[in-house]
């Protein structure tokens, strides 16, 4: 199996890992587990057929999953319903680790699953995919069983992303705050990460060892971090990116992208000044304001949880920290 190089980022695609028996032999030998993280808030549309795909194809056919883990926000439709039935284990994020309390976001989600999952691989998936199959975790977990590359610890995903619209799908039209506001940030401060295609793309498997070494914004900027504090850790080596073909999912409102960008930026310049590329002055720390117009034109400000959740490896009890 040959990864294919670019200047710096190892390059693969998720057929190269079609061969399942040849994928769980390689685990067994290493010795490695493997655990399935779902982050949700109200995807009973889509999580069930993600579950359900993963545990017939990489779970009760061939045993390369050991388990699936759906990691809810608070969902007010059937998500955790749907998800039980189709074969995952199903938490509240709220209930995980409750004397940490509990904040709103997908980077809760994720920490929290450190708790409770036991594999010594992890593989975050979206819970709102709409064209799913099992090459996306195959393809993730794939190039930390690559014997050639034994230092690789974190895979991220790369596709296509057509925007949908009333008109139908705009070809290059997803990934706008990837393409508008981190590949130029990382431009400018972090240029290696350029060699990421979907930089914040929420699939991407790692291992163990590393991720309890990460810190998790509870909010939208733990994949821009974990990027950021693994390139800090371990050098572009650690990485590798993989081509997933093609992804659909429920496209956000500009609003939505808006708060999602600012979340982002507070935590990647708190990270530039922290690695000394900056210096901050009289910076806004938790709250957006933004302009929109219904009937007439409305101002609104929004609050933001910029919380941050500690490296697991290295928390202490919170009554205790």
């Amino acid at each position: 199996m040959s990864a294919e190089k670019s200047r710096i980022l190892k390059h693969y695609h998720h057929q190269q890992f079609s061969d399942l028996s040849a994928l769980l032999a390689r685990k067994q030998a290493m010795g490695e587990s493997i655990s399935v993280v779902i982050p949700t808030l109200n995807e009973e549309a889509t999580v069930g057929d993600i579950v359900a795909t993963i545990r017939r194809e990489l779970m009760d056919q061939v045993g390369l999953v050991d388990e699936i883990l759906v990691i809810d926000s608070g969902s007010q439709d059937r998500t955790c319903e749907v998800a039980r039935a189709a074969g995952a284990r199903v938490f509240s994020a709220a209930d995980i680790a409750p004397e940490w309390g509990n904040h709103p976001g997908k980077g809760e989600n994720l920490w929290k699953s450190q708790f409770v999952a036991q594999g010594s691989i992890f593989c975050f998936i979206d819970g709102d995919i709409l064209d799913f199959h099992s090459g996306f975790v195959t393809g993730l977990v794939g190039p930390l069983l690559d014997a050639e590359h034994p230092h690789t610890q974190y895979v991220k995903a790369f596709y296509r992303r057509p925007l949908l619209s009333t008109d139908g799908p705009v070809q290059q039209g997803g990934g706008r705050v990837s393409e508008i506001l981190m590949r130029p940030l990382f431009s400018l401060f972090y240029p290696q990460l350029c060699e990421f295609i979907q930089p914040l793309a929420g699939e991407y498997a790692v291992r163990r060892s590393l991720l309890e070494r990460l810190s998790f914004p509870c909010g939208y900027a733990v994949e821009t971090t974990h990027l950021i504090d693994t390139l800090q850790l371990c050098g572009m080596e650690a990485f590798a990116q993989c081509d997933l073909d093609c992804r659909h999912h429920r496209n956000r409102d500009l609003a939505d992208l808006g708060e999602m960008s600012c979340a982002i930026l507070q935590v990647f310049l708190a990270r530039a000044e922290r690695d000394g590329l900056l210096a901050l002055r009289n910076v806004s720390a938790d709250y957006i304001r933004q302009i929109w117009v219904d009937q007439e034109w409305e101002r609104q400000k929004k609050n933001l949880d910029v919380s941050e959740r500690p490296a697991y490896a290295t928390r202490q009890h919170p009554h205790l920290s």
